[in-house]
């Protein structure tokens, strides 16, 4: 007997929850980089490695979300940037159900911001912040520094914006 989503009658095996396993991917991956991070690197900017003329190896702590938003702001933060990450992983994993595993970009995109939230809720959860050291820079201008977990979210929503333009190219295409 096939088990069906409630929601649409796809059956389980044929939903967008089949590529949970890219999320996974993202999320072991993103564990594995900052633990070889935490592990081989000193902490701070006098210890960064330089690998290119635009970018080094940076092990640094973020207390706050994207660009280091309300790291400063006492604590508070931890726990509503984790709520937040399992709403977000809630609500997508739910979408993912109802959309058919033929439907690749939004699945994709789907998955990718779920490894990357859970990446990022995990290093919250068991270290009290979140490790990056992914360090770009232009002269003296440096990009605040960031992770895997962090570039796998923004891909998964550059693709989420690019298939909104897609499926409203593919509709215009349709109905002229």
């Amino acid at each position: 007997m096939t088990k069906l989503s409630p929601e649409n009658g796809i059956p389980v095996k044929q939903s967008g929850v089949r590529w949970l396993w890219l999320a996974a991917l993202v999320f072991i991956v993103d564990i594995a980089s900052k633990f070889l991070v935490m592990h081989n690197m000193d902490y701070g900017w006098p210890n960064r490695i330089e690998l290119l003329p635009f970018f080094n190896l940076l092990y640094v702590h973020n207390y706050g979300a994207a660009f280091s938003f309300l790291s400063d702001a006492g604590g508070w933060q931890r726990w509503l940037f984790t709520a937040i990450a399992l709403g977000v992983c809630g609500m997508l994993t739910y979408w993912m159900r109802k959309l058919p595993a033929s439907h690749k970009l939004a699945n994709v995109s789907y998955a990718l911001i779920i490894g990357g939230a859970l990446g990022n809720l995990f290093d919250r959860m068991y270290h009290g912040f979140v490790v990056d050291f992914l360090d770009f820079y232009v002269g003296d201008y440096h990009w605040p520094a960031f992770n895997i977990a962090d570039t796998a979210i923004c891909i998964g929503a550059a693709l989420i914006i690019l298939e909104g333009f897609l499926s409203d190219r593919k509709k215009q295409t349709v109905n002229h």
